[in-house]
Protein backbone atom coordinates (compact mmCIF):
# COMPACT_ATOMS: atom_id res chain seq x y z
CA UNK A 1 0.00 0.00 0.00
CA UNK A 2 1.40 3.75 -1.10
CA UNK A 3 1.11 6.64 1.04
CA UNK A 4 -0.44 9.50 -0.11
CA UNK A 5 2.16 12.23 -1.94
CA UNK A 6 3.01 15.37 0.24
CA UNK A 7 0.12 17.63 -1.15
CA UNK A 8 1.85 20.35 -3.93
CA UNK A 9 2.16 23.61 -2.37
CA UNK A 10 1.43 27.14 -3.70
CA UNK A 11 1.83 30.52 -1.99
CA UNK A 12 -1.19 31.79 -3.22
CA UNK A 13 -4.24 29.58 -4.66
CA UNK A 14 -7.46 31.68 -6.63
CA UNK A 15 -10.31 29.50 -7.06
CA UNK A 16 -12.28 31.09 -10.14
CA UNK A 17 -11.22 32.11 -13.82
CA UNK A 18 -13.67 35.11 -14.29
CA UNK A 19 -12.96 38.60 -14.49
CA UNK A 20 -12.49 38.44 -10.50
CA UNK A 21 -10.18 35.82 -10.59
CA UNK A 22 -7.85 36.92 -13.28
CA UNK A 23 -7.69 39.98 -12.23
CA UNK A 24 -6.03 38.93 -8.99
CA UNK A 25 -3.91 36.40 -10.88
CA UNK A 26 -2.77 39.58 -13.20
CA UNK A 27 -2.01 41.61 -9.94
CA UNK A 28 -0.59 38.68 -7.71
CA UNK A 29 1.58 37.42 -10.63
CA UNK A 30 2.78 41.12 -11.03
CA UNK A 31 3.61 40.78 -7.08
CA UNK A 32 5.51 37.73 -7.37
CA UNK A 33 3.39 35.53 -5.30
CA UNK A 34 3.02 32.93 -8.46
CA UNK A 35 -1.04 32.56 -8.37
CA UNK A 36 -2.43 29.32 -9.09
CA UNK A 37 -5.30 29.63 -11.04
CA UNK A 38 -8.20 27.02 -10.68
CA UNK A 39 -11.24 27.59 -13.18
CA UNK A 40 -13.78 25.88 -11.36
CA UNK A 41 -17.06 24.61 -13.13
CA UNK A 42 -17.50 27.48 -15.21
CA UNK A 43 -13.98 28.27 -16.73
CA UNK A 44 -14.21 31.74 -17.63
CA UNK A 45 -17.21 32.63 -15.33
CA UNK A 46 -20.58 34.53 -17.11
CA UNK A 47 -19.12 36.90 -18.76
CA UNK A 48 -18.26 33.54 -21.33
CA UNK A 49 -22.29 34.00 -22.07
CA UNK A 50 -22.23 37.33 -23.19
CA UNK A 51 -21.57 37.38 -26.52
CA UNK A 52 -20.92 41.40 -27.14
CA UNK A 53 -19.49 43.38 -23.77
CA UNK A 54 -20.50 46.84 -24.37
CA UNK A 55 -19.71 48.35 -21.30
CA UNK A 56 -15.90 47.44 -20.26
CA UNK A 57 -13.63 50.46 -19.80
CA UNK A 58 -11.25 50.55 -22.96
CA UNK A 59 -13.12 49.00 -25.47
CA UNK A 60 -15.14 51.76 -27.59
CA UNK A 61 -16.29 49.08 -29.86
CA UNK A 62 -17.38 46.42 -27.67
CA UNK A 63 -15.85 43.06 -26.93
CA UNK A 64 -17.08 39.53 -27.12
CA UNK A 65 -17.15 38.18 -23.36
CA UNK A 66 -14.96 34.90 -24.51
CA UNK A 67 -12.01 37.18 -26.28
CA UNK A 68 -12.21 39.39 -23.11
CA UNK A 69 -11.55 36.80 -20.49
CA UNK A 70 -9.13 34.70 -22.82
CA UNK A 71 -7.15 38.17 -23.32
CA UNK A 72 -6.93 38.52 -19.58
CA UNK A 73 -5.96 34.96 -19.38
CA UNK A 74 -3.15 35.49 -21.59
CA UNK A 75 -2.07 38.21 -19.39
CA UNK A 76 -1.98 36.82 -16.57
CA UNK A 77 0.50 33.51 -17.70
CA UNK A 78 2.39 36.29 -19.45
CA UNK A 79 3.39 37.58 -15.79
CA UNK A 80 3.61 34.01 -14.38
CA UNK A 81 0.01 32.98 -13.14
CA UNK A 82 -0.53 29.20 -13.83
CA UNK A 83 -4.06 28.56 -14.78
CA UNK A 84 -5.39 24.92 -14.63
CA UNK A 85 -8.73 23.03 -14.69
CA UNK A 86 -9.58 22.37 -11.23
CA UNK A 87 -12.73 22.19 -9.08
CA UNK A 88 -12.08 23.14 -5.36
CA UNK A 89 -14.19 20.43 -3.13
CA UNK A 90 -13.57 21.67 0.57
CA UNK A 91 -10.94 23.97 2.33
CA UNK A 92 -9.42 23.22 5.75
CA UNK A 93 -8.29 26.18 7.53
CA UNK A 94 -7.30 24.33 10.52
CA UNK A 95 -3.69 24.91 10.05
CA UNK A 96 -1.55 27.19 8.03
CA UNK A 97 -0.74 25.88 5.11
CA UNK A 98 -4.51 25.80 3.99
CA UNK A 99 -5.21 22.29 3.02
CA UNK A 100 -7.47 22.28 -0.09
CA UNK A 101 -9.05 19.30 -1.88
CA UNK A 102 -10.28 19.29 -5.56
CA UNK A 103 -13.20 17.53 -6.87
CA UNK A 104 -10.83 14.79 -8.69
CA UNK A 105 -9.14 14.00 -5.46
CA UNK A 106 -5.81 16.17 -5.91
CA UNK A 107 -4.86 17.84 -2.69
CA UNK A 108 -2.52 21.11 -2.44
CA UNK A 109 -1.37 23.47 0.49
CA UNK A 110 -1.54 27.51 -0.06
CA UNK A 111 -0.87 29.92 2.04
CA UNK A 112 -3.02 32.47 1.36
CA UNK A 113 -6.41 31.63 -1.10
CA UNK A 114 -8.43 34.17 -2.96
CA UNK A 115 -12.15 33.13 -3.18
CA UNK A 116 -13.18 34.80 -6.57
CA UNK A 117 -15.71 32.08 -7.86
CA UNK A 118 -18.29 34.10 -8.95
CA UNK A 119 -22.07 33.41 -8.43
CA UNK A 120 -24.27 31.26 -11.14
CA UNK A 121 -27.47 32.70 -12.36
CA UNK A 122 -30.61 31.09 -11.50
CA UNK A 123 -32.17 29.58 -14.55
CA UNK A 124 -35.74 28.16 -15.67
CA UNK A 125 -34.74 24.57 -17.40
CA UNK A 126 -37.09 25.23 -20.25
CA UNK A 127 -36.42 24.15 -23.76
CA UNK A 128 -34.55 27.00 -25.63
CA UNK A 129 -32.69 28.47 -22.75
CA UNK A 130 -29.47 27.07 -23.01
CA UNK A 131 -29.40 27.34 -26.45
CA UNK A 132 -30.10 31.03 -26.61
CA UNK A 133 -28.44 32.13 -23.97
CA UNK A 134 -26.15 34.88 -25.18
CA UNK A 135 -28.44 35.37 -27.76
CA UNK A 136 -30.99 37.30 -26.74
CA UNK A 137 -31.53 34.86 -23.57
CA UNK A 138 -29.77 37.03 -20.63
CA UNK A 139 -29.34 36.88 -17.07
CA UNK A 140 -28.05 40.89 -16.45
CA UNK A 141 -29.99 44.12 -18.35
CA UNK A 142 -27.51 46.36 -17.64
CA UNK A 143 -25.15 44.07 -19.67
CA UNK A 144 -27.08 43.28 -22.37
CA UNK A 145 -30.58 45.62 -22.60
CA UNK A 146 -29.00 48.17 -25.33
CA UNK A 147 -28.86 45.14 -27.68
CA UNK A 148 -32.45 44.39 -28.10
CA UNK A 149 -33.61 48.59 -29.05
CA UNK A 150 -36.90 49.08 -29.47
CA UNK A 151 -37.91 45.08 -29.02
CA UNK A 152 -40.89 44.14 -26.72
CA UNK A 153 -38.91 41.87 -24.19
CA UNK A 154 -40.22 40.16 -21.18
CA UNK A 155 -38.25 39.40 -17.02
CA UNK A 156 -38.78 36.97 -15.65
CA UNK A 157 -38.92 37.53 -11.87
CA UNK A 158 -40.86 38.77 -8.75
CA UNK A 159 -38.09 40.09 -6.05
CA UNK A 160 -36.22 43.66 -6.08
CA UNK A 161 -34.28 42.57 -8.92
CA UNK A 162 -36.93 41.68 -11.47
CA UNK A 163 -38.46 45.06 -10.78
CA UNK A 164 -34.81 46.54 -11.31
CA UNK A 165 -34.86 45.36 -14.64
CA UNK A 166 -37.66 45.73 -16.03
CA UNK A 167 -37.18 49.72 -15.06
CA UNK A 168 -33.96 49.67 -16.71
CA UNK A 169 -34.65 47.97 -19.72
CA UNK A 170 -37.57 50.80 -20.27
CA UNK A 171 -34.75 52.91 -21.62
CA UNK A 172 -34.42 50.61 -24.53
CA UNK A 173 -37.60 48.54 -25.01
CA UNK A 174 -40.85 49.28 -26.94
CA UNK A 175 -42.53 47.38 -23.65
CA UNK A 176 -41.61 45.07 -20.78
CA UNK A 177 -43.25 42.17 -19.56
CA UNK A 178 -42.51 41.42 -16.23
CA UNK A 179 -43.98 37.72 -16.06
CA UNK A 180 -44.20 36.29 -12.49
CA UNK A 181 -45.58 32.85 -11.63
CA UNK A 182 -47.36 34.50 -8.53
CA UNK A 183 -50.21 36.87 -7.90
CA UNK A 184 -47.67 39.03 -5.11
CA UNK A 185 -44.29 40.33 -5.83
CA UNK A 186 -41.88 39.30 -2.98
CA UNK A 187 -40.25 42.75 -3.80
CA UNK A 188 -39.35 45.78 -1.21
CA UNK A 189 -41.95 48.73 -1.61
CA UNK A 190 -39.68 51.09 -3.01
CA UNK A 191 -39.23 48.62 -6.16
CA UNK A 192 -42.96 47.88 -7.08
CA UNK A 193 -43.62 51.49 -6.74
CA UNK A 194 -41.34 52.54 -9.23
CA UNK A 195 -42.79 49.30 -11.29
CA UNK A 196 -46.34 50.68 -10.95
CA UNK A 197 -45.61 53.99 -12.15
CA UNK A 198 -44.16 52.67 -15.35
CA UNK A 199 -46.81 50.12 -15.62
CA UNK A 200 -49.13 53.13 -15.68
CA UNK A 201 -46.68 55.03 -18.16
CA UNK A 202 -47.84 51.99 -20.51
CA UNK A 203 -43.92 51.17 -20.61
CA UNK A 204 -44.54 47.91 -18.38
CA UNK A 205 -47.33 45.14 -18.82
CA UNK A 206 -47.29 42.59 -15.77
CA UNK A 207 -48.24 39.35 -16.40
CA UNK A 208 -48.93 37.67 -13.10
CA UNK A 209 -49.76 33.88 -12.12
CA UNK A 210 -47.47 32.59 -15.48
CA UNK A 211 -44.46 31.15 -16.10
CA UNK A 212 -42.28 30.41 -19.32
CA UNK A 213 -42.41 27.03 -20.71
CA UNK A 214 -40.22 27.33 -23.69
CA UNK A 215 -37.91 29.94 -25.79
CA UNK A 216 -37.95 29.55 -29.38
CA UNK A 217 -35.52 30.97 -31.82
CA UNK A 218 -31.93 30.06 -33.20
CA UNK A 219 -27.85 31.68 -32.34
CA UNK A 220 -28.48 33.24 -35.87
CA UNK A 221 -31.60 34.77 -35.76
CA UNK A 222 -32.34 35.06 -31.80
CA UNK A 223 -35.61 34.58 -30.36
CA UNK A 224 -38.56 34.28 -32.19
CA UNK A 225 -41.23 33.91 -29.53
CA UNK A 226 -42.03 32.40 -26.32
CA UNK A 227 -44.45 30.39 -25.01
CA UNK A 228 -46.53 30.75 -21.32
CA UNK A 229 -49.20 29.05 -19.03
CA UNK A 230 -50.86 30.82 -16.82
CA UNK A 231 -53.73 30.24 -14.15
CA UNK A 232 -55.41 31.70 -11.96
CA UNK A 233 -54.08 30.78 -8.47
CA UNK A 234 -50.11 30.90 -9.95
CA UNK A 235 -47.68 27.86 -10.09
CA UNK A 236 -49.22 27.23 -13.45
CA UNK A 237 -46.40 24.49 -14.02
CA UNK A 238 -47.81 22.70 -11.64
CA UNK A 239 -51.20 22.91 -13.07
CA UNK A 240 -50.60 21.95 -16.54
CA UNK A 241 -53.67 19.46 -16.69
CA UNK A 242 -55.92 21.76 -14.65
CA UNK A 243 -58.78 23.24 -17.01
CA UNK A 244 -58.18 26.38 -15.89
CA UNK A 245 -54.72 26.36 -17.47
CA UNK A 246 -54.26 28.83 -20.62
CA UNK A 247 -51.60 28.84 -22.93
CA UNK A 248 -50.20 31.55 -24.68
CA UNK A 249 -47.62 33.03 -26.90
CA UNK A 250 -45.59 35.93 -27.03
CA UNK A 251 -43.70 37.69 -29.68
CA UNK A 252 -40.86 38.89 -27.96
CA UNK A 253 -37.35 39.93 -28.74
CA UNK A 254 -35.55 39.01 -25.76
CA UNK A 255 -35.73 37.25 -22.33
CA UNK A 256 -34.10 38.52 -18.76
CA UNK A 257 -34.17 36.19 -16.45
CA UNK A 258 -33.70 38.26 -12.63
CA UNK A 259 -34.52 34.82 -10.84
CA UNK A 260 -31.78 35.20 -8.33
CA UNK A 261 -27.98 34.10 -8.14
CA UNK A 262 -26.41 31.11 -6.24
CA UNK A 263 -23.12 31.62 -4.68
CA UNK A 264 -20.00 29.31 -5.61
CA UNK A 265 -18.87 29.26 -2.08
CA UNK A 266 -19.90 25.64 -0.67
CA UNK A 267 -16.19 24.91 -0.80
CA UNK A 268 -15.68 27.43 2.50
CA UNK A 269 -18.82 26.38 4.39
CA UNK A 270 -16.49 24.36 6.87
CA UNK A 271 -14.38 26.99 7.10
CA UNK A 272 -14.57 30.02 9.53
CA UNK A 273 -15.27 32.54 6.49
CA UNK A 274 -18.73 34.21 7.55
CA UNK A 275 -21.32 34.36 4.73
CA UNK A 276 -24.71 35.59 4.73
CA UNK A 277 -28.14 33.33 4.69
CA UNK A 278 -27.75 33.18 0.98
CA UNK A 279 -24.04 32.24 0.56
CA UNK A 280 -22.13 35.65 -0.27
CA UNK A 281 -18.87 35.91 1.45
CA UNK A 282 -18.59 38.85 4.35
CA UNK A 283 -16.00 40.50 3.87
CA UNK A 284 -14.26 43.11 6.85
CA UNK A 285 -14.84 46.90 5.38
CA UNK A 286 -11.98 49.28 6.94
CA UNK A 287 -9.71 52.45 5.64
CA UNK A 288 -8.82 52.44 1.83
CA UNK A 289 -12.02 51.79 0.66
CA UNK A 290 -12.98 48.63 2.09
CA UNK A 291 -10.67 45.11 2.08
CA UNK A 292 -11.78 42.13 0.61
CA UNK A 293 -10.10 40.22 3.91
CA UNK A 294 -12.73 37.24 5.64
CA UNK A 295 -12.88 36.58 9.15
CA UNK A 296 -10.09 33.80 8.55
CA UNK A 297 -6.70 35.91 8.20
CA UNK A 298 -5.43 34.18 4.41
CA UNK A 299 -8.60 33.80 2.63
CA UNK A 300 -10.21 36.57 0.51
CA UNK A 301 -12.89 37.62 -1.26
CA UNK A 302 -13.74 39.26 -4.99
CA UNK A 303 -16.25 39.25 -7.42
CA UNK A 304 -19.69 38.18 -7.15
CA UNK A 305 -19.12 35.85 -4.24
CA UNK A 306 -19.13 39.11 -2.27
CA UNK A 307 -21.15 41.61 -4.56
CA UNK A 308 -24.53 40.60 -4.56
CA UNK A 309 -25.52 44.27 -5.50
CA UNK A 310 -23.72 45.75 -8.50
CA UNK A 311 -22.27 42.02 -10.48
CA UNK A 312 -20.75 43.97 -13.24
CA UNK A 313 -17.37 43.13 -14.81
CA UNK A 314 -15.48 46.40 -14.29
CA UNK A 315 -16.38 45.99 -10.64
CA UNK A 316 -15.45 42.43 -10.41
CA UNK A 317 -12.37 43.14 -11.75
CA UNK A 318 -11.60 45.99 -9.09
CA UNK A 319 -12.44 43.41 -6.35
CA UNK A 320 -9.85 41.16 -7.73
CA UNK A 321 -6.61 44.03 -8.14
CA UNK A 322 -7.74 44.98 -4.18
CA UNK A 323 -8.10 40.76 -3.24
CA UNK A 324 -4.40 40.64 -5.01
CA UNK A 325 -3.31 43.31 -3.23
CA UNK A 326 -4.65 42.25 0.09
CA UNK A 327 -2.87 38.63 0.13
CA UNK A 328 0.17 40.43 -1.13
CA UNK A 329 -0.25 42.44 2.15
CA UNK A 330 -0.88 39.27 4.51
CA UNK A 331 2.03 36.85 2.07
CA UNK A 332 4.35 39.59 3.50
CA UNK A 333 3.67 39.53 7.24
CA UNK A 334 4.38 35.17 6.74
CA UNK A 335 8.05 36.08 5.26
CA UNK A 336 8.49 38.42 8.07
CA UNK A 337 10.88 36.50 10.36
CA UNK A 338 9.83 36.27 14.06
CA UNK A 339 12.94 38.43 16.30
CA UNK A 340 14.69 36.07 18.60
CA UNK A 341 14.31 36.88 22.19
CA UNK A 342 17.59 38.33 22.26
CA UNK A 343 16.94 40.19 19.21
CA UNK A 344 13.43 41.41 20.87
CA UNK A 345 15.05 42.59 24.32
CA UNK A 346 17.77 44.27 22.20
CA UNK A 347 15.09 46.22 20.14
CA UNK A 348 12.91 47.10 23.70
CA UNK A 349 16.23 48.76 25.33
CA UNK A 350 16.87 50.65 21.89
CA UNK A 351 13.02 52.31 22.35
Amino acid sequence: MTENPEPEHHRLVVAGSGIAGLTAAIYAARSNNEPLVLEGREPGGQLTLTTDVANYPGFPEGIGGPELVNDMQAQAERFGAEIRHGVIEHVDDSDRPFEIELADGTRLTADAVIAASGASARTLGIPGEDELMGYGVSTCATCDGAFFRDEEMIVVGGGDAAMEEATFLTKFASKVYVIHRREAFRAEDYWIDRLEEHVEAGDIEVVRNAELTEIRGSPDGGIEGASLVRHPEGHPTERLDDSETERFEMDVGAVFLAIGHTPNTDYLEDTGVEMDDAGYLDTRGGAGGGQTRTGVPGIFGAGDVVDYHYQQAVTAGGMGCKAAIDADDYLETLDEEPATDAEAALAESDD
